[in-house]
C-alpha cells in the first residue's frame, strides 16, 4: 500500500518539501508519495478531514496554519505546547497528533555547522512565530541572548516565556549593537515584505537568516557586504524535513545529499 504524506499551507506552490521528501522516499525505496496541499486560512479543519479521508498519514504544516493546527490536534507534544504551534502531524485512530520540529531543526543546523553559542553574544532579530523556536534553543544552549524587535513589548513577552534572562532591545538599538554579536539570527521576513535591513560592519560574526532563496537574498547580500559570514535557512528546512521523515519511517535520511540537491535547485531558480 502506497503511503500518502504532504505539506499544507497557503501559499504552498513554492515549497521544496515535496522535492526533498520524494527524493528520500526513492532513495530509501519506501512506497510513499509526498505532495503539497493548498489549504486556505481558516479552512484547516475541513482540509484535515478531507486529507484523512484520502488516507494521508502524515503532514508538515506551514503558514498560516501552525497555531490552528495546535488547536485541532487530538494531542500535542510538550515542545509544540510550549512554542504555541504545530508544524508536524501524524494521523492516528483518535485523530491528528501534533508536534513541532522548528526548535530541533534549528538546533540540528547549529550542530552541523559546529556553531557553539554557549556563553557567546547572540542577537535574535524578530519576535514572531519563528523566533520563538530559535529563542528557546539559544536559551537552552546558554547563549548570552539579546532579542531585538520593532515592538519591544512583544520581545519582552518572548523573553519571559521562552528565554528568561535574555536582554531586550528595540530593533534600531539592537542593530547599533550588532557588531558585538558572535551570531545574529534574522527571523524578520524582509525579503517577502519588501523591507530592508541596514546592518553595521561586522567584527567577524555570523549572520544567519532563517529564510532562503529570494526571501533571504537582500539581507544576506547586505551582510556579506558588511563583512559578516553568512548562512541561510536551507539547512534548517532540510533538518526539519529529516526529523519528520525519521518520525514517519524510522529512517534518518541523508541530509547532506538533500541540502546539495536543494542548493542547486534554489540557485538555478533565483
Amino acid at each position: 500500500m502506497t503511503h500518502l504524506l504532504g505539506v499544507v499551507g497557503d501559499p504552498i506552490a513554492h515549497s521544496l518539501s515535496p522535492f526533498i521528501h520524494n527524493g528520500w522516499l526513492r532513495g530509501n525505496q519506501i512506497d510513499a508519495v509526498y505532495s503539497a496541499f493548498e489549504v486556505k486560512a481558516g479552512e484547516l479543519a475541513a482540509g484535515l478531514e478531507g486529507l484523512a479521508r484520502q488516507g494521508v498519514i502524515g503532514l508538515n504544516v506551514t503558514l498560516p496554519h501552525k497555531e490552528e493546527a495546535l488547536r485541532l490536534s487530538a494531542s500535542v507534544s510538550e515542545t509544540a505546547q510550549r512554542l504555541g504551534a504545530v508544524n508536524f502531524l501524524v494521523r492516528r485512530d483518535n485523530g491528528w497528533i501534533g508536534d513541532n520540529t522548528d526548535a530541533p531543526g534549528f538546533g540540528l543546523t547549529l550542530d552541523y555547522g559546529e556553531i557553539d553559542v554557549s556563553g557567546r553574544a547572540v542577537f535574535l532579530l524578530g519576535a514572531g512565530g519563528s523566533a520563538r523556536a530559535v529563542a528557546s534553543v539559544l536559551a537552552e544552549r546558554g547563549a548570552k541572548l539579546t532579542i531585538c524587535n520593532r515592538t519591544v513589548a512583544r520581545a519582552e513577552a518572548l523573553a519571559r516565556e521562552l528565554a528568561p534572562g535574555a536582554r531586550v532591545l528595540s530593533l534600531e538599538e539592537g542593530l547599533r549593537q550588532l557588531p558585538s554579536a558572535a551570531l545574529a539570527v534574522n527571523t524578520l521576513s524582509l525579503g517577502h515584505s519588501g523591507g530592508e535591513l541596514e546592518l553595521p560592519q561586522s567584527a567577524g560574526g555570523i549572520f544567519y537568516d532563517i529564510s532562503y532563496g529570494k526571501g533571504a537574498a537582500a539581507a544576506l547580500a547586505e551582510a556579506k557586504s558588511k563583512g559578516w559570514r553568512t548562512l541561510d535557512g536551507l539547512g534548517m528546512l532540510v533538518a526539519q524535513a529529516a526529523i519528520s521523515f525519521d518520525h514517519w519511517f524510522g529512517v534518518m535520511p541523508d541530509m547532506a545529499e538533500a541540502h546539495a540537491r536543494c542548493r542547486r535547485l534554489v540557485e538555478a531558480t533565483s
